[in-house]
């Protein structure tokens, strides 16, 4: 019997921030967050992945704006303008490509 997935914004939070703080220590590789989260995906019932990639890209939005605002933390701290600069950019394109990517997925 399938194991049932909630998703509920916070249930998705969660997992997101678990996945992120797994790679930041060093728990998981960047292959092994990427395994987790295609495993996760599948466990969501096709009528619930529209609400879910909503939720999912919301906190994926709100998590990239929140690493934007470090950047420009750091960028306003001296010596620290060159080092980041090319970190906003980077996310964008990481955010474009998981929109395009979710919109192929979510047709499953």
């Amino acid at each position: 019997m399938p194991q049932e997935v909630s998703v509920s914004y916070l249930a998705i939070k969660s997992k997101v921030y678990r996945l992120i703080d797994a790679l930041v220590s060093g728990e998981k590789t960047e292959a092994e967050v990427q395994e987790s989260i295609c495993r996760w995906w599948d466990l969501i019932h096709p009528a619930d992945r529209p609400i879910a990639e909503k939720y999912l890209l919301t906190v994926l939005g709100r998590s990239a704006s929140a690493l934007d605002a470090i950047g420009d933390g750091l960028r306003c701290s001296k010596g620290g303008q060159a080092k980041y600069e090319a970190l906003p950019s980077a996310r964008l394109r990481i955010m474009e490509r998981i929109v395009k990517e979710a919109g192929v997925r979510s047709a499953v």
